[in-house]
């Protein structure tokens, strides 16, 4: 045969083979497109081309079978803390954060919403340092604080400015999805009316961690007279707020539902307790999304990682698809970003394939207590912008009696 011949062979087989890969045999859940049942989903261009039955592995270049798994769009975690690497000990815009990649992939996680670690002032910074260098997307809740997490204090009004908050949104508006009231402590509501007017001036939702309650600052209030439809209230099952009062769901946390008020889990170090996540659940009280308040003081605690948390929400009671929804289709609308969180045709190719273990596990919640559950789920493999970012146990990769080994380049200078 020719070289002529052997090049027109290839490019015939090459043009036959339209996708990049092809994840095959797997249950997708796409809340979006209403679908949950057996799909194939092939990926071309860092895009996805496909979801259907039964396409053939002869059309794509590379293919992972993922029969018995669950193949869902990239998860999204709405509340992390990934402003690191500045040198500052004991606050989260330093040692207390995290970089994103070391713990998005593995635990099945495209897009990190960071929760207010930096203020309008340092948010340059955390963009330059963090945001540009990941491989994972991360977008930010700006903190109405100046200073962020930081050196600064949260409790302090001074450093509360809603127009520079504006402003420093709209010169980010790619990534900066909303803003965040965190921590505060004292008297009046500086801190959550100053980001609920940065968010009218921007159209943006506000993520609250509400800090502490007293007789005039309480969640009724909050939830009624301070905050705005498709606001954010995270730590939903933390009970430091009165979420349940004498055994009972508190009836400010339905009301504020039917308000239009969205309930973020963020488990944290210290916002997720057993009884109160129970009561909540007997009150047929179910989280708007699931989130990790990913940290260091979190991340070897009872929170680990995102599908832990996913896990402690499934074996509460919610189905599997209602887990995938609070975690891929339901964040990516609070943060209006229709464009993430589902599998259509044309979408960025983030995906990420769940294996569902059933067993005997045990679940940790944050004052350390265990509650059994039968379901487990784990990260298989994490895709981000067609690119396998992570394979458990290896997939979509060449068996080695069958891979093509290249020799290793000698080190410079030999």
């Amino acid at each position: 045969m020719t070289q002529t011949a052997i090049l027109m062979f290839w490019t015939g087989i090459l043009l036959a083979q339209p996708y990049d890969l092809l994840l095959k045999g797997g249950h997708v859940i796409d809340p979006k497109n209403k679908i949950s049942g057996l799909m194939d989903v092939a990926i071309a261009g860092g895009k996805i081309a496909a979801v259907a039955p039964n396409i053939a592995a002869s059309q794509a270049r590379r293919v992972a079978n993922v029969k018995g798994l669950y193949v869902t769009a990239g998860l999204i975690d709405l509340h992390v803390h990934v402003y690191t690497g500045t040198g500052i000990p004991g606050v989260l815009t330093g040692d207390h954060s995290v970089y994103p990649d070391g713990f998005s992939f593995r635990s099945g996680v495209t897009t990190m919403v960071d929760a207010g670690t930096a203020g309008w002032r340092n948010f340059p910074d955390f963009r330059k340092r963090i945001i540009d260098r990941s491989r994972t997307r991360v977008l930010a809740l700006l903190n109405i604080v100046g200073g962020g997490m930081g050196t600064t204090s949260e409790h302090d009004p001074k450093d509360m400015d809603a127009e520079a908050a504006a402003k420093m949104a709209k010169a980010h508006p790619d990534v900066i999805v909303g803003f965040k009231s965190a921590h505060y402590n004292g008297p009046g509501w500086p801190s959550v009316d100053g980001a609920v007017k940065a968010g009218t001036l921007t159209n943006l939702p506000v993520m609250v961690d509400f800090g502490f309650i007293n007789e005039q600052r309480n969640i009724s209030t909050l939830f009624m007279d301070k905050l705005r439809p498709g606001d954010i209230y995270t730590h939903c099952y933390s009970g430091h707020r009165d979420e349940v009062l004498n055994g009972k769901l508190n009836p400010a946390m339905e009301a504020g539902r039917k308000r239009g008020i969205i309930f973020d889990i963020g488990h944290g170090g210290g916002s997720f307790y057993w009884p109160v996540a129970t009561k909540a659940y007997e009150a047929k009280f179910f989280p708007d999304s699931v989130s990790t308040d990913l940290h260091t003081g979190s991340m070897n605690a009872g929170m680990k990682d995102m599908v832990n948390v996913m896990s402690k929400i499934l074996n509460l009671g919610s189905s599997l698809d209602d887990v995938i929804r609070m975690s891929t289709w339901n964040p990516a609308n609070q943060i209006k970003r229709p464009e993430l969180g589902h599998l259509s045709a044309g979408a960025e190719a983030d995906v990420t394939v769940l294996a569902l273990e059933r067993g005997n596990f045990g679940f940790i919640d944050s004052a350390g207590a265990r509650r059994s559950g039968t379901e487990r789920l784990v990260a298989e493999m994490t895709i981000r912008k067609g690119a396998v970012m992570w394979d458990l146990n290896g997939r979509a990769s060449t068996d080695w009696e069958r891979f093509t080994y290249r020799p290793r380049p000698a080190p410079k200078g030999r």
